[in-house]
């Protein structure tokens, strides 16, 4: 990395350079400044390196990436805080600065597609378009999908309901289901899930998939909970792979003043959630209000601090005592 940076840094760094570890990449220190080199996830890396500079008392942080569309991103996502580190894409052996990106457009799913919605309403299900695609949640838990077939020998296109947990799932189920009439099959799958993602259920997989997405859908049944007045599901900036990927849950709306309000939603210590929460309400509206809601054990003092150091005003929103229970907060179950 040193290599790296000595022609492009200005001054370069001298002998009093530290390396040292970092998850998924490596760090350089020289004084009071440093730098981080993101391998593993590097779009969505700004958060821990945020992180490390504070832990480590820097006046200057730079971000250094390979990879080009992520080094987009994260440039993107760094001038969204007071104090944006300079982010860096590796050209062969040398580095230039990178330039930020936007967020990909949103996508309207094909008519055909459309017209599989009211099946989906039908059995319950909370609709949700994501990259052009109509998935059926239970709370937040994916559990059918909306697929427009390639076109057949006459030109035509058809679109069907896959009825599942994920990819896999749906394939599975389709082969050992298949002769079971969609609406029969989905109202099968979506009181089992909503049997496990009950508040008081048993510890199954079904009940700690996508968790952060079930937080949203209990925030958009209780926008003002949150001082909204309604809220609907909104695409995060970077998509998501798999029902396993835990990324912010992001919903979009306004409150009773009329006021744009974007909230993003997350269980468990995510220190990408900040800088994520922030692009998605630059993509969406920049000049919303942005609440981050987090159950109350999650509201880290990190969380709190990457808050405090956006360039724009933001809300951390704790959620007392077990969500599961809603946003009110009623006490744990003994």
């Amino acid at each position: 990395m040193r290599a790296l940076i000595s022609d492009a840094i200005d001054p370069a760094p001298t002998d009093d350079v530290v390396p040292g570890t970092f998850p998924g990449g490596a760090t350089l220190r020289a004084g009071e400044r440093g730098w981080v080199m993101l391998d593993e996830r590097p779009g969505a890396g700004l958060g821990r390196a945020l992180v490390w500079a504070r832990r480590e008392r820097l006046g200057e942080l730079h971000l250094i990436v390979d990879d080009v569309e992520a080094a987009g991103v994260l440039a993107r996502r760094a001038e969204l805080f007071g104090r944006p580190p300079r982010v860096w894409q590796v050209e062969g052996r040398s580095i230039r600065p990178a330039e930020p990106v936007d967020p990909p457009p949103a996508l309207e799913p094909p008519a055909i597609a459309r017209e599989q919605v009211a099946l989906l309403h039908g059995a319950g299900v909370e609709v949700v378009v994501e990259r052009g695609e109509i998935r059926g949640e239970v709370l937040g838990l994916e559990v059918a999908r909306v697929v427009v077939d390639d076109r057949d020998a006459t030109g035509e296109t058809t679109a069907r309901i896959e009825v599942g947990v994920g990819r896999h799932d749906r394939e599975a189920f389709a082969m050992l289901h298949g002769e079971v009439p969609t609406a029969e099959a989905l109202a099968g799958v979506v009181d089992q899930v909503r049997r496990h993602r009950a508040s008081d259920a048993e510890a199954h997989p079904l009940g700690r998939l996508a968790a952060e997405r079930w937080l949203r859908s209990i925030v958009m049944a209780d926008p003002a909970a949150v001082g909204a007045r309604q809220l609907a599901p909104a695409e995060p900036t970077i998509a998501r792979d798999g029902v396993k990927d835990v990324a912010p849950a992001v919903a979009f709306g306004d409150d009773p003043d009329g006021t744009p309000v974007v909230v993003a939603c997350s269980v468990g210590i995510d220190l990408d959630l900040v800088p994520a929460a922030a692009d998605a309400r630059q993509a969406l509206q920049p000049e919303a209000r942005l609440v981050v809601v987090v159950p109350e054990r999650d509201a880290h003092p990190v969380t709190r601090r990457l808050v405090d150091d956006l360039a724009r005003p933001a809300e951390l929103h704790p959620v007392p005592g077990d969500w599961r229970h809603g946003l009110r907060g009623r006490p744990r179950p003994r």
